[in-house]
Formats: structure tokens, C-alpha cells, sequence
């Protein structure tokens, strides 16, 4: 598993298992293949695509937007939205969003 600390500016894509313990000053797309677990900080928007994981630890931003076929615990901060168009969202007890979370299809559960 790949690991980054630090921080990145620019847009991300995220193909493989990556932690992020430092920031993105930028936009991030979690692919097919990809388990991304956020420990640090996203200044910008997460489009999850389909076969792509994510576990947020940390903060978010932006928005975050999940596809079908995707899965996101969530378990830290998220400034904007949750679309899920069709993945499965799960938040926990404790996390914190501060926009709206807009389930379009999929599901969405409270742990």
C-alpha cells in the first residue's frame, strides 16, 4: 500500500490502495481498483467511480460524489454535499457533513 505525506497540488487519481496522511490542494477521482483511505485533508471535490473504495477519515472539502458500484465509510468531516448515484455510503457515529447528503439510488446507512 502506497502511502503519502505532505502535501499535493493539482488533481489526483487514485488507482491502487493509497493512504493520504498530509493534503490535496486539488480534485481526487478514486478509480477501479483503488482503496483510498483518507487520513488527512482534500481541499476540493472526491468523485468516487465505479469500483473505487474509500474510507474518510480525515476531511473533505468539497463534495463527494459517489457512482454505482462504489463504496465510501465515512468517518470524519465532509464540508459539501453527498451525491450517491447508485454506490453504498456508510456514515458514522460522530461524522460530520456539513452539506446535504442527496441519495439518488443505492444506499446510504447510519452505523
Amino acid at each position: 500500500m502506497r502511502e503519502e505525506r505532505g502535501t499535493l497540488s493539482g488533481d489526483v487519481v487514485v488507482y491502487e490502495p493509497y493512504t493520504l496522511w498530509g493534503s490535496i490542494v486539488g480534485n481526487v477521482r478514486v478509480v477501479d481498483g483503488a482503496k483510498f483511505y483518507v487520513r488527512g485533508t482534500i481541499h476540493g471535490n472526491v468523485d468516487v467511480e465505479p469500483g473505487g473504495r474509500m474510507h474518510v477519515f480525515g476531511r473533505i472539502s468539497g463534495k463527494l460524489t459517489l457512482a454505482r458500484g462504489t463504496k465510501v465509510i465515512h468517518s470524519g468531516l465532509i464540508g459539501g454535499d453527498v451525491i450517491n448515484e447508485g454506490g453504498r455510503f456508510y456514515i458514522d457515529q460522530g461524522a460530520v457533513i456539513e452539506g446535504k447528503v442527496k441519495t439518488r439510488a443505492g444506499e446510504t446507512k447510519m452505523l
